[in-house]
């Protein structure tokens, strides 16, 4: 079996879909668009593809090696995220060729159902009592919310308050019996962060995500894990075992790499062993596509030490398209009692609707990050 062709496709709301073919007619999907930069991700993927072609697809941790590691110069976001999507992709075809779901291949389920969580609020949140309660009659036990729009360095009471209050109404939408967590999203400044995280307490959030920028991670994050007894989380912006290394020394019990950019089921299978040696949960980052999402499953039904799943359905990005609009197979999503069942299909266990994503990669489309600015006029972190 040899790999014959890697194909891109940049799907709106803001995805890169790969596709693998190989000579045996057996092919493989993944996804890897770093949001704002799928463009470029798909530049990365092209330039790899030179390795895969022609290569036989079964040697998967041979590819991952050598993808990852074959440039003089190494890392970065993009081309992790690139090896991320070709990575899902043989995985894909190794399912396929063998009729069974990649979990089967990772050592066979763990668990029978997956919990996972939706978005309420958007990146300004407002109305969050409300979403939570929708969210809440549609049987999700979890949701996530951003803590807050842009904040100055240093909050006034005001904002603090504000932010606690939004805490206060979820808590009270939802009840005791419900989890919400609470993502700072980097937007936080150093100084800001106790004083928030102090505040949300109260209202037992399951975990504060993000609470400060990553490359704060070394010098700011022990402090904030010893000054709470709320659960931290953070890993969408790491990449790999080594990134991951330093917070769980750091004491962040709940890690979130992103299957769609931390070097994709080889890697976040590893980061999760990893976090294990430490008594660290497994949260996947994942507000992205149906593929991002089964890749998620998929190692989920397969980790020990896994606690809830992100997903992207009805979040405030998908605004031109939604999780099942590519695919053919949607009942693999279905959410019973906040839960998905383990899937049974082979390979990702989700058949693309592949007609649909030519067109909507045909009719183009590029999302950019925003760019916030406070009001005195400059930078705001997003």
């Amino acid at each position: 079996m040899r790999v014959t062709d890697v194909e891109t496709f940049l799907v709106a709301p803001r995805w890169m879909f790969v596709k693998v073919s190989t000579d045996a007619g057996v092919h493989g999907w993944g996804e890897g668009g770093l949001e704002g930069a799928a463009d470029v991700t798909a530049a990365a993927v092209a330039v790899l593809a030179e390795h895969l072609v022609g290569a036989d697809p079964r040697r998967i941790e041979d590819h991952w090696q050598r993808l990852t590691n074959g440039g003089f110069y190494r890392g970065g976001p993009e081309r992790s995220s690139a090896v991320a999507a070709l990575d899902q992709a043989l995985w894909d075809i190794a399912g396929r060729r063998h009729g069974v779901p990649v979990h089967e291949l990772l050592g066979g389920p763990v668990r029978d159902r997956v919990r996972v969580y939706g978005w309420i609020g958007g990146d300004s949140p407002y109305d969050v009592a409300a979403a939570a309660a929708v969210q809440r009659e549609a049987g999700m036990t979890a949701v996530k919310m951003n803590a807050s729009a842009q904040l100055p360095p240093i909050p006034s009471a005001g904002e603090v308050a504000a932010v606690a209050d939004r805490a206060r109404q979820v808590r009270a939408a939802l009840g005791p019996e419900r989890d919400f967590a609470v993502d700072f999203h980097g937007r936080v400044g150093v100084a800001a962060a106790p004083r928030l995280i102090e505040a949300l307490e109260p209202f037992t959030p399951l975990f504060i995500e993000e609470p400060v920028l990553p490359e704060h991670n070394h010098t700011n994050l022990r402090r904030l894990v010893e000054g709470t007894s709320l659960p931290i989380a953070t890993g969408e912006r790491l990449f790999s075992r080594s990134d991951f290394l330093p917070v769980l020394q750091a004491g962040v019990r709940v890690v979130q790499p992103d299957l769609a950019h931390a070097g994709g089921i080889s890697e976040v299978r590893r980061i999760a062993a990893l976090a294990e040696t430490f008594g660290a949960v497994l949260a996947p980052h994942c507000p992205l596509g149906p593929l991002a999402l089964a890749a998620c499953l998929q190692i989920d039904f397969a980790t020990p030490n896994f606690l809830v799943q992100e997903q992207s359905l009805g979040i405030h990005y998908n605004r031109t398209a939604e999780l099942l609009d590519y695919v053919l197979n949607p009942e693999v999503f279905t959410f019973t009692d906040g839960h998905i069942a383990r899937p049974t299909g082979p390979g990702l266990g989700v058949e693309m609707d592949e007609e649909a994503v030519r067109r909507a990669h045909a009719r183009g489309g590029q999302w950019r990050t925003p760019v916030w600015t406070h009001a005195d006029g400059s930078f705001a972190e997003w």
